[in-house]
């Protein structure tokens, strides 16, 4: 009989324990690396939008220069309903 054969169903079931661990360790680490990537990819995408934007003479998303008056934009106070909660 070879000896990396389980003799008992005790090492047996911890062979099977560790086979698991190691597996989930393999997942994580495989995990984390499609993270890294996404996230690389995703700040070059950003990268690239800012560019076009600067080329394009566009301004940032939520920059001061794109917020509109409500008067503007042809809207009006909505009355508050009854036990309706304001925030201010």
């Amino acid at each position: 009989m070879a000896s990396s054969v389980p003799r008992t169903r005790a090492a047996a079931a911890l062979r099977m324990k560790q086979i698991a661990l190691d597996n989930q360790s393999h997942m994580i680490r495989r995990l984390r690396a499609k993270r890294s990537t996404e996230r690389r990819e995703s700040a070059a995408i950003k990268k690239e939008h800012e560019g076009l934007q600067e080329d394009n003479g566009a301004p940032a998303p939520f920059d001061d220069e794109w917020e509109e008056d409500s008067e503007e934009e042809g809207l009006e106070d909505i009355p508050l309903g009854e036990g309706e909660i304001v925030e201010e």
